[in-house]
């Protein structure tokens, strides 16, 4: 799998896939770790999915790169989110303020906590278009090593503004919902067989590998997060972190079979 500055670039999403199991979710990050990947994103506010990934990382913490949030309006909270990750996890490798919440009073501790080693990275996230102006603001700071925003076929918002702000201050960009919203509607568009055809050549097999091959075919997107509860859909997602990567007419091929 190809490597970008957060490293492998297909990682694993938590989000409504591993909250309350401990026993599936061993099985999704066995599944996705043997493909390749990495990095796994969770938060707080994803019910009991720290919890959960916490017992399947038992022993193999080393496997993986955490990236969890900071989802809280208090500092005081936010610092017992904190003490709870450090508790299951022993550090967070890529620790980020969830959608913008009370980001600039978070971000002064936070600092403190990787200056002290137990912090890799600081990032900020938001899934919202209507908050990327503040989102933009966050990052011209400076003090933000990461973002995390949409981006599929059908969620393009970010490439007016923040996808060019990150490459100029030299952001890594993590995309959140490559296989689109919880709806499932961008799943849902999958195509016949022969329609993915022009991309068997890039190791297209699956709709959701052209829709992961998609974003990563921009450079500038350093880590796609796609969630599953199918173990087999883990490493069929780390299939599509591998070269070649699409030219113009396979993303219009995409963005054509997603409409």
């Amino acid at each position: 799998m190809e490597e970008r500055r957060l490293g492998p670039v297909v990682g694993l999403g938590t989000w409504r896939t591993f909250d309350g199991d401990a026993e599936l979710a061993g099985r999704i990050v066995d599944a996705a770790v043997a493909g390749g990947c990495r990095v796994v994103d969770t938060s707080p506010m994803y019910g009991a999915a720290e919890a959960s990934l916490a017992s399947a990382l038992e022993g193999r913490r080393e496997q993986v790169d955490l990236a969890t949030k900071i989802w809280a309006d208090s500092v005081a909270e936010g610092r017992t989110q904190f003490a709870a990750q450090l508790a299951w996890f022993g550090r967070v490798e890529i620790e980020q303020i969830h959608n913008l919440a009370a980001w600039e009073s978070q971000l002064v501790w936070l600092e403190e906590e990787r200056e002290s080693g137990r912090i890799g990275r600081l990032g900020v996230t938001h899934y919202s278009p209507s908050a990327f102006g503040e989102l933009g603001r966050a990052l011209r700071t400076g003090r933000f090593a990461t973002v995390q925003l949409p981006y599929n076929p059908a969620e393009r918002e970010c490439e007016r503004e923040l996808l060019p702000l990150a490459a100029e201050l030299g952001v890594a960009v993590i995309a959140m919902r490559p296989l689109g919203s919880s709806s499932g509607r961008l799943l849902g568009l999958e195509p016949p067989a022969r329609e993915l055809e022009p991309l068997r050549a890039f190791g297209v097999e699956t709709w959701a590998q052209a829709l992961l091959k998609w974003a990563l075919s921009d450079e500038r997107i350093d880590l796609v997060i796609p969630a599953t509860r199918r173990p087999e859909k883990a490493r069929e997602n780390a299939s599509a972190g591998s070269r070649p990567w699409f030219g113009p007419e396979e993303r219009r091929l995409v963005e054509r079979l997603a409409a």
